[in-house]
């Protein structure tokens, strides 16, 4: 198996997050500036993961406003 890239580790855990419920439908991620304290990474490190999050329909950007978990799960 290829090893990942850090932008795609930490999509990974914040989706595992999102889902344990630590961010519900609806709710802000933290700030650019927090996620990258948080995991020790340059901005876009942050920005391909939020990317990544945003095709797989995970979260919305709302623009001067921040990052958000979708409302829709994708169940229906």
């Amino acid at each position: 198996m290829p090893p990942r890239y850090r932008y795609e580790e930490i999509a990974t855990d914040l989706e595992k997050r999102i889902e344990a419920g630590e961010f519900p439908p609806g709710s802000r991620l933290p700030s650019r500036r927090q996620l990258i304290e948080q995991y020790e990474v340059t901005e876009p490190v942050i920005d391909r993961a939020m990317l990544i999050l945003r095709v797989k329909g995970i979260t919305e950007t709302l623009s001067g406003v921040g990052v958000y978990v979708r409302e829709d799960d994708g169940g229906e």
